[in-house]
């Protein structure tokens, strides 16, 4: 299973030499199969650029996640290329909502005058299943949905194939228990020996005090979810959008500190856009 990041920010793109290294795109991973299927996890505008990478690639066909349905992680999606071409073909899995909510919240974000191009203009085949069930399968990879604790909802995923496995966990809040969402232990629970798990931790202590109850976590209650979860490798994610490389870097500083002073020897990096993971 390989993953590539192709946009961590949280919230709002931002752009300018002091957000060079974690990027300045929002929510969107790629999730390739041993059978080179192609999994795509949100569409925030980190999606631009995988859909023309998959353009220039030939890749026809892709399978579609989302966590939730804020803006940030579906503003993208029209700007995805492979929508606009007849031999493209695009599965759409009903997670984290059921019904028709998934061809509900995308046509609202290609609604004029929004957006010039209507939903129903999109020429790709697509397909929807009928419902998010607790685990299905994409080619070889295994997945396991859970829920968010976030406003609004939504769900988070761990992916399994041969035995390895990473745990996305974007806009949850361990801190807080929204309307829902899952008790802390729960999570653990999710999490526990997966060899990548890659978690929102947002905001400081500094800032939590003000930010409690807005859906993100605060880094230390993401470095203690790792420990007693036991993961192998903890990505730092949904990176603020007024958050600078260095800013950013003293947070991963203090996370492997605290990792230190527990006698924890986990791998713990902040997620910039464009890395790879090969499980």
């Amino acid at each position: 299973m390989r993953i590539k990041c192709w946009g961590s920010r949280g919230s709002l793109s931002v752009c300018g030499p002091e957000y060079q290294k974690y990027g300045g795109d929002t929510t969107c991973l790629e999730i390739r199969s041993r059978q080179d299927d192609v999994i795509i996890v949100d569409a925030g505008t980190g999606i631009r650029r995988l859909g023309n990478a998959l353009m220039r690639e030939g890749k026809k066909q892709v399978h579609f996640l989302f966590t939730h349905a804020h803006w940030d992680h579906l503003i993208g999606f029209p700007f995805f290329k492979p929508l606009y071409h007849e031999s493209s073909e695009i599965f759409m899995h009903r997670c984290p909502f059921g019904n028709n909510f998934v061809e509900t919240m995308l046509s609202k974000v290609m609604t004029p005058p929004y957006f010039p191009i209507r939903y129903n203009d999109i020429k790709a085949k697509i397909h929807y299943d009928d419902a998010c069930p607790l685990e299905f399968t994409v080619g070889p990879v295994a997945i396991s949905p859970i829920p968010l604790s976030h406003p609004n909802r939504g769900s988070g995923y761990r992916f399994m194939e041969n035995g390895r496995s990473m745990v996305f966990l974007t806009d949850n809040e361990l801190g807080y228990r929204h309307e829902g969402g899952m008790a802390f232990d729960d999570y653990v629970q999710f999490c526990r020996n997966t060899d990548l798990l890659i978690h929102d931790a947002e905001y400081t202590p500094d800032d939590y005090v003000q930010t409690r109850g807005w859906g993100h976590s605060c880094y230390t209650d993401v470095v203690d979810l790792a420990i007693r979860a036991n993961v192998r490798q903890l990505g730092l994610f949904h990176v603020n959008q007024d958050r600078s490389d260095p800013d950013m870097d003293a947070i991963v500083d203090q996370c492997r500190q605290i990792l230190k002073a527990n006698n924890r020897d986990i791998d713990c990096f902040g997620v910039e856009s464009n890395r790879e993971f090969n499980l």
